[in-house]
């Protein structure tokens, strides 16, 4: 039990400090393209819902979340980001909620299944979306004119380019956390035991 308990632990420290490293660092944690970021690091977010708990990956997806707040204050790759990211609305609440509907959507098909990898690829698409949709809609609808003005666009055109945003960045986030996840959470559960005790 102390043993568990230590191991989750020395995980959650480890997971929170590939976050913060993947916050601040392009190309580690997000790919930036201009206009657009394409993001990585709720794989992250992710595998720490999975092998420990929703509340874990919750906690990494505050960090998450701070971590984009602050980047967004001090050095933003796009005019987005210091447009809309500063505000913890958009770069905060959908990051917990990546962790924590990730973590249940795992607990509640592991409990159905014999395999994990169904709910682990449920659980990184489940996660994926969340944040993509997330993020997009806050945008749509707190930053209308502001997203307009950036992209050049009418309000009008506005949904055809968030349209094109998600195709461009959310399908391949997607994609990624579908192939990424479970080869690291499986490799992670076979490490070490005590990571499959909830």
């Amino acid at each position: 039990m102390h043993k568990s308990k230590a191991y989750k632990i020395a995980i959650r420290a480890i997971l929170i400090a590939i976050i913060l490293i993947q916050s601040m660092t392009p190309f580690f944690g997000f790919i930036p393209l201009g206009v657009i970021n394409i993001t990585i690091i709720h794989i992250t977010v992710i595998i720490a819902a999975i092998v420990l708990s929703p509340n874990d990956g919750a906690l990494v997806g505050l960090i998450w979340g701070i971590g984009t707040l602050l980047r967004a204050y001090t050095s933003p790759t796009s005019p987005i980001d210091t447009l809309v990211f500063t505000n913890p609305i958009i770069s905060v609440l959908p990051r917990i909620l990546v962790g924590y509907f990730a973590g249940w959507t795992y607990r509640l098909l592991r409990n159905k299944m014999k395999t994990k990898l169904v709910p682990m690829i449920s659980a990184a698409a489940v996660g994926s979306l969340t944040n993509t949709i997330l993020v997009l809609v806050l945008m749509r609808f707190m930053y209308a004119s502001t997203m307009a003005a950036s992209y050049k666009v009418s309000l009008g055109a506005l949904n055809g380019v968030i349209m094109g945003i998600v195709g461009t960045n959310g399908v391949p986030e997607l994609i990624a956390a579908v192939v990424l996840v479970p080869i690291i959470s499986m490799a992670l559960f076979k490490a070490n035991k005590f990571l499959d005790q909830d």
